[in-house]
């Protein structure tokens, strides 16, 4: 979810704290380690401001834009799919073994 929020807002960055507001749901200690992961994989790029507090800045790499493409066509997949797979659950919820 980080990687399309900071894909919508390409080429520019975000801060760590627009960043959050925009992920609904999210801790602050999740995003802090999904975005250190998309940091170290070069999906990625933070930048630091040296201020106090500091102010921490995150975009998008040339690899994270890669990403675009995969990641819609899943989400295409999956919205066509979403009928079928809630069945499954139900199915699964109303078994006795399940």
């Amino acid at each position: 979810m980080a990687v399309k929020v900071l894909a919508e807002e390409a080429p520019g960055e975000l801060r760590f704290a627009e960043l959050r507001r925009r992920v609904p749901g999210i801790s602050q200690k999740m995003l802090s380690v999904t975005l250190q992961s998309l940091v170290r994989d070069g999906l990625v790029a933070r930048r630091v401001e040296p201020t106090v507090p500091p102010a921490v800045h995150y975009r998008l790499t040339e690899l994270g834009h890669s990403l675009e493409g995969p990641l819609s066509a899943l989400r295409v997949w999956a919205e066509t799919h979403m009928p079928e797979i809630d069945r499954n659950n139900r199915l699964a919820d109303d078994s006795p073994s399940g």
